[in-house]
């Protein structure tokens, strides 16, 4: 069966704030690593290939996912050398896919974000496929959405605003980008080498290839969760034991 889409999946950050010498990405939730658990959703929609960035634990990661990933053939390792963002990470991942990857679709997702479903990503491809998008969203709405990227929307067009980048207008919205995205493969090779470092943070931001990409007149889609727990990240102890929790509340779907 042919793959649906290929996927990067980003795991190269150090996760400083979980105060541990453990990956970030294989913190377990419910008994199971968060990265594993992003890589469960993508088996079930047969994703492949899919580019695991790695930097902080790579050896860790290589060998835990080696270990116990439902389909660790279909993973390769690049190494993003030096943290410089998601931009760079998306970069580095869509540069070890190839000149020609098996799909014209690339899902872009964190690999702490153990609560997607792949029904999700389904519904994710598919929006972009409809439209013939350059890009496809995740959205959420949340009631607290501090420390989230709002999701703007200005006379059709969609945008996306790091918090800390955000006037108090825009972080007034509740509606977040939830960090995951599918992109025509062709649109995220011509926007990457356009990313900037001119945000707080000194990084590249792979939000900023959406605001590119919707400027040039192409068009973006977003799916809105339905749940928005699974948009739910983790870059602390409170927000994995939170996650814990809402894993063990879930009701089939």
């Amino acid at each position: 069966m042919k793959p649906a889409c290929a996927a990067i999946v980003l795991a190269a950050g150090a996760g400083t704030r979980m105060d541990s010498d453990l990956p970030k990405p294989l913190h377990p939730v419910a008994g199971r690593a968060m990265v594993l658990r992003v890589l469960d959703a993508l088996a079930e929609i047969n994703a492949g290939p899919i580019v695991m960035v790695v930097g902080h634990g790579a050896v860790q990661l290589r060998a835990e996912v080696g270990a116990c990933a439902p389909q660790p053939d279909r993973v390769v390792f690049a190494t993003q050398p030096d943290q410089l963002g998601t931009g760079d990470a998306a970069r580095v991942g869509l540069s070890a896919l190839g000149e020609r990857p098996a799909a014209s679709d690339v899902l872009v997702i964190p690999g702490d974000t153990p609560l997607l479903r792949s029904a999700s990503l389904s519904r994710l491809i598919s929006a972009r496929r409809q439209r013939d998008a350059a890009a496809s969203l995740l959205t959420a709405r949340l009631d607290d959405p501090t420390g989230y990227g709002r999701i703007v929307r200005t006379g059709g067009t969609v945008n996306i605003v790091e918090q800390r980048d955000a006037s108090a207008a825009q972080a007034a919205t509740n509606e977040i980008n939830a960090g995951v995205y599918c992109f025509d493969v062709a649109q995220l090779r011509a926007a990457l080498p356009q990313l900037r470092q001119a945000n707080a943070a000194s990084e590249y931001y792979l939000t900023d290839a959406i605001g590119l990409l919707a400027r040039a007149g192409q068009p973006i889609s977003t799916v809105t969760l339905p749940d928005p727990a699974e948009a739910m990240g983790v870059n602390d102890a409170e927000q994995l034991a939170a996650c814990e929790a809402a894993l063990s509340a879930r009701e089939p779907r």
